[in-house]
């Protein structure tokens, strides 16, 4: 499909044209990459009142479960959501293994509701590389609720909360010491911590996990000064406690808006996003440029023969000497 008439379809809440703009954006084709960079251009910023939100947590605590219950929530305001469900990506295809949205099938009938499933890949912090992009897509084609959920395998899982406004780690009403498996670094990135499964022989567990949680982020500096987290307890086999989330989290979002906060946050967003496509294109200008030498030097740095500073140095040494970087379009390195 020509690019133009794939961007005004995508204006048009075309929800294929939605669905070939992402998979053009997240192929690795040189081809593909021009044309998903001049798309992006002809969508420009996107208009009118967007939230982004980050949802995080350990495998099994319930994350499909909640975003599926929060997204009818959304729809019941009359709001169109997309969901972008970054799953574990397949040692041996790359792609998706758990397929989030099969757990989703509920919000996935609605027409207001968008699911994709992406797979992580190689990339760190629990999202994919380019999910920053197919946030923009969705916000161009309409959806102006974008939830983000993390793969969900660990405590490093903080990339999310640079690319969305709120970012809420989702926890289960363990025993014993409640804050054992949670670390500092993600605590104090999070606008909300939300005990699941406050339900049936849980709920007395789960109040004291509450508890337990708002004491310990007392004690964290905010995300967002004079806006500390919030704990709260939700339920979301039963579709309880998700309307007082929802709540508080667009008066969280709304706060931050008056105060100029929300228009900071998404300033340094952007020019985080800006020095990420900076890296990675100078990584792929670099593979290019070493091309058969850093094969030589990989096998040298697994035997032992080299240590990895000095082959490092080497490929530098080779792209210094290849001359200076010209680019061919929007940000993309070529020898």
């Amino acid at each position: 499909m020509d690019v133009s008439v794939l961007a005004t379809c995508i204006v048009e809440h075309d929800r294929r044209a939605l669905a070939q703009a992402i998979t053009l954006v997240e192929s690795t084709r040189a081809d593909h990459r021009a044309a998903a960079e001049e798309l992006l251009g002809m969508l420009g910023a996107p208009q009118g009142d967007v939230m982004r939100i980050g949802i995080t947590g350990a495998p099994g605590v319930g994350k499909s479960t909640l975003i599926e219950a929060l997204g009818q929530v959304i729809l019941g305001q009359g709001e169109r959501v997309a969901v972008l469900a970054i799953d574990p990506s397949s040692a041996r295809t790359g792609g998706s293994i758990l397929g989030d949205k099969t757990r989703m099938v509920e919000l996935s009938r609605s027409d207001d509701a968008f699911i994709r499933p992406s797979p992580a890949g190689t990339t760190l912090g629990g999202v994919a590389r380019r999910t920053r992009e197919v946030m923009h897509l969705c916000e161009a084609a309409g959806y102006r609720r974008v939830i983000v959920e993390t793969v969900g395998v660990g405590q490093s899982e903080t990339s999310v909360a640079a690319m969305t406004d709120l970012f809420v780690l989702l926890v289960a009403p363990a025993g014993g010491d409640q804050l054992q498996g949670i670390k500092r670094g993600i605590m104090e990135l999070a606008d909300f911590v939300v005990v699941n499964k406050s339900d049936g022989d849980l709920v007395q567990r789960a109040t004291q996990a509450v508890a337990e949680y708002r004491s310990a982020l007392g004690l964290l500096i905010p995300r967002h000064v004079g806006l500390p987290a919030q704990a709260l307890a939700v339920s979301a086999r039963d579709r309880t406690g998700l309307d007082g989330l929802w709540d508080a989290m667009v008066a969280r979002r709304d706060q931050l808006a008056r105060s100029g906060d929300l228009a900071r946050l998404r300033a340094v967003q952007a020019c985080d996003w800006m020095w990420a496509e900076v890296r990675e294109g100078l990584l792929e200008y670099a593979q290019r440029v070493a091309g058969a030498s850093s094969a030589d030097l990989e096998r040298d740095v697994a035997a032992g023969r080299l240590l990895p500073h000095l082959a490092a140095a080497q490929i530098l040494a080779e792209i210094q000497g290849s001359g200076a970087v010209a680019t061919t379009g929007p940000g993309r390195p070529t020898p």
